[in-house]
């Protein structure tokens, strides 16, 4: 009885894969167009990006990092070991690499914090929908990596494009959930004292919530940075330049030495980003 009924079961099996996929493909070929169009002003922006990072001589490059993380930071030790990172990329060989490296992840924070910080901010003021969001949020974060790189694939095809679309994927729940638990952390008091002197919402906002959440979207654009290095190696995989094509070299030769030393420029990069945006609220 119940092996009839285990056969019942798997019997009736829901087609969950099928639908999406005949779904990506009814977008595929409903939308061409639009995802043509996309794709050309993602990689006309990614170009732009990477040349103004690429074409600087490689020093020049590590003095304007410097320079804003003493700006961000105003202290030395930061902006040391900021510079010391970028010459240890530099000092590899990894320099080419590291800039198209950076290109993605500059690009993939961009889109992120242009979408997550509004959407955070909506959510706050909004329990309910944040309440349907979080699913929604919790499958972008869960959900295998490889798998929502297949449809990607289907509907960008190779390079950098899929890489960034992907990075976006996975990074933006942090810059959403961060702007909403900032923007909802803000004391009762200040937004009370800001209506009570005649602030619009925009008003408040603008000048008293935002200012309070900043450290939490800093935080959130730190960690949207860290979640997009970690797919530096799945961009590899889908054609896009970077560091993460020579790990995918290595891992293919099993070479070990070129994967630890473009494991390490992964890890300095890492490092770099981390001390040259950190932001701690004041006491």
């Amino acid at each position: 009885m119940l092996d009839r009924l285990q056969a019942a079961i798997t019997d009736a099996k829901i087609p969950v894969g099928r639908s999406i996929a005949d779904a990506f493909i009814w977008l595929q070929d409903s939308f061409i167009g639009f995802f043509d169009g996309l794709e050309y002003g993602l990689r006309q922006g990614i170009t732009a990006l990477s040349t103004a990072l690429i074409t600087p001589h490689p020093l020049i490059i590590i003095a304007i990092f410097a320079a804003i993380t003493w700006l961000l930071q105003r202290r030395f030790v930061p902006v040391l070991i900021v510079t010391l990172c970028a010459l240890f990329a530099l000092n590899q060989g990894y320099w080419l690499l590291t800039m198209q490296t950076l290109t993605l992840v500059l690009g993939s924070c961009f889109v992120c914090m242009a979408i997550g910080v509004p959407l955070g901010i909506f959510s706050a003021h909004h329990p309910r929908f944040y309440r349907w969001l979080t699913p929604v949020l919790d499958l972008m974060q869960t959900l295998p990596t490889f798998v929502y790189l297949i449809p990607v694939l289907v509907l960008f095809g190779l390079g950098m494009v899929p890489g960034l679309v992907a990075t976006v994927t996975f990074a933006m729940p942090a810059a959403i959930r961060l702007t909403e638990l900032g923007i909802r952390s803000t004391p009762v008091a200040l937004t009370e004292a800001a209506t009570a002197f005649g602030a619009t919402n925009t008003q408040r906002i603008l000048k008293v919530e935002l200012p309070w959440a900043f450290p939490q979207i800093m935080a959130g654009l730190n960690q949207t940075i860290m979640l997009s290095l970690s797919m530096v190696v799945i961009a590899g995989l889908v054609g896009a330049p970077g560091l993460g094509v020579p790990v995918v070299r290595a891992l293919n030769q099993v070479n070990a030495s070129l994967g630890f030393e473009s494991g390490a420029v992964i890890v300095a990069v890492a490092i770099m980003l981390d001390r040259m945006l950190r932001v701690e609220r004041q006491a």
